[in-house]
């Protein structure tokens, strides 16, 4: 399935952020090799035109003689920076979006767009996650997506919610909890990251809310939950 520009903008997002060590790039190693895959493949999806001179560009880079390895190094980063300003254009770029009290069905609705871009993982943190979140989101995840809900306030509600969602779906849906955390965050695909005011069983029910995606901070928010899950007290594991 063809990624939509939403999912190659992230995708954009995640190259750039994940770029190995300038100094070594050029080394044959199979970190280097498999970032410039990344670049050929999502230039390729952004515009197969522009894409045919990128071949060129890399084996330029990848040569002894450093100014045209420069030359080359910068060619490559202004196309990257082209797809991702283009694709921010089409897409209107982050989401951030305001939702009025009492608007709960568009504050929904933006949700699940979201869960939308997942292809293979969806983390959710919240405090207050129940049995109420599980019927109102779970439903729209995709059948490949492994769902991880990292909560502590509500679980006697969550635990049985999902315990009865996962016999039913076969949904991979592992749950922790942890303390020391009061944010709201959806993480997709471990690439992008989206920030709730409210808890997502409250979103826009009695006060307005913002849905802002992280991008900026994003490696340094993404690495701190997850260091949170890893250490978090498991409540139910995956069996799939």
């Amino acid at each position: 399935m063809a990624l939509s520009r939403e999912q190659l903008l992230i995708q954009i997002d995640d190259i750039l952020r994940t770029m190995p060590p300038r100094p070594t790039l050029r080394h044959e190693t199979d970190e280097n090799l498999a970032w410039l895959g990344r670049v050929s493949a999502a230039i390729a999806a952004w515009n197969p035109v522009r894409s045919l001179i990128l071949p060129k560009l890399i084996s330029l880079f990848s040569s002894m003689n450093a100014h045209d390895s420069g030359i080359a190094f910068r060619n490559i980063m202004i196309l990257l920076h082209e797809a991702r300003h283009q694709l921010m254009m089409e897409t209107q770029g982050p989401t951030n979006i305001a939702v009025a009290g009492g608007r709960i069905f568009d504050y929904f609705d933006e949700i699940r767009k979201i869960i939308d871009l997942a292809k293979e993982d969806l983390l959710f943190v919240d405090p207050y996650l129940d049995s109420e979140f599980v019927s109102r989101y779970l439903p729209h995840v995709g059948g490949s997506v492994r769902v991880r809900l990292l909560a502590r306030e509500r679980l006697p509600k969550l635990i049985p919610a999902v315990e009865a969602f996962a016999a039913q779906t076969g949904m991979r849906l592992e749950v922790r909890s942890v303390g020391g955390f009061h944010d709201r965050y959806i993480f997709v695909d471990g690439a992008s990251c989206y920030q709730s005011g409210a808890s997502f069983k409250d979103g826009a029910k009695s006060s307005p809310t913002t849905l802002t995606q992280i991008t900026d901070a994003f490696n340094a928010v993404r690495d701190t939950y997850e260091a949170m899950w890893n250490v978090a007290r498991i409540l139910r594991k995956s069996y799939r």
